[in-house]
């Protein structure tokens, strides 16, 4: 029997911990990953226990975004099938972003793509010093249509602008001055940093915190329609199935310069 992708625990506390569980492609996320994480995130949230959820990846590195092998097959799916993969997408996305209690995301090594989707998600975000990030769809030429709604509010559209477009990597530090993460620690670091975080989230009131959550996501534009998702899953499909995505995966595939490039 295959193994699970997605972990998850609940200590007596009722703090959960989900963890990312593809170290050998560095936790990219593929059809099975995603809606395992949608089953977590829906079956913690029904758990009355349940009062703090804590998003990690196991091994080196957090999470390394899309797997390209996923979209690969993708591009040459059906237009269903590319669309449903992209809703299911929108959708986690949208699940842990509005998940009914407070949630911590720890990171190390690479953030990439989707991953830094996840860490904008999430209410509070922790980076170890040697962690990188990095919007690489455009590289690819995918857009990040899924997360571009929680990657606003976490990156201030300015940093976004520059990031999204650009495609550069940039540090743990950077990530803070821009508010995507609120602390960094040293490398190794990253339980000793979350466990007083932890205790203060534990000190607020279940009911209290959740109201509070809602209010803000709801005051901030952040809770999404059905309407609003399927037009995000929309943008992300049609443009994993151009010609421009298919030049941008091949190249990457053979380690060139992609043919917009000049001179590539």
């Amino acid at each position: 029997m295959s193994r699970n992708v997605v972990l998850s625990t609940v200590d007596q506390r009722g703090v959960a911990t989900l963890t990312l569980n593809r170290p050998e492609v560095h936790n990219a996320y593929d059809e099975r990953l995603i809606d395992e994480l949608t089953k977590a995130l829906r079956s913690l949230g029904a758990d009355r226990r349940v009062r703090v959820v804590i998003l990690r990846g196991k091994g080196k590195h957090f999470q390394a975004g899309a797997d390209l092998d996923c979209l690969r097959r993708l591009a040459s799916a059906t237009a269903e099938r590319n669309f449903a993969f992209s809703l299911r997408t929108t959708e986690a996305m949208r699940r842990l972003n509005a998940f009914p209690r407070p949630t911590i995301v720890l990171v190390q090594g690479a953030c990439h793509g989707g991953g830094v989707g996840l860490v904008a998600c999430c209410d509070v975000a922790i980076a170890t010093e040697a962690a990188s990030f990095a919007l690489t769809e455009v590289r690819w030429g995918v857009i990040a249509a899924p997360i571009v709604p929680q990657l606003c509010a976490a990156m201030g559209v300015r940093s976004l602008r520059r990031y999204a477009l650009s495609g550069e990597r940039f540090t743990a530090c950077v990530a803070l001055r821009i508010g995507l993460i609120h602390e960094v620690c040293p490398e190794g670091g990253l339980d000793d940093a979350a466990a007083p975080i932890v205790d203060a989230l534990l000190q607020s009131a279940p009911d209290a915190a959740a109201e509070s959550k809602l209010l803000l996501l709801e005051q901030a534009g952040l809770q999404l329609s059905d309407q609003q998702v399927r037009a995000l899953a929309l943008q992300a499909a049609a443009k994993r199935a151009s010609p421009e995505a298919a030049e941008g995966l091949q190249s990457f595939q053979d380690k060139r310069r992609a043919a917009w490039y000049p001179g590539g």
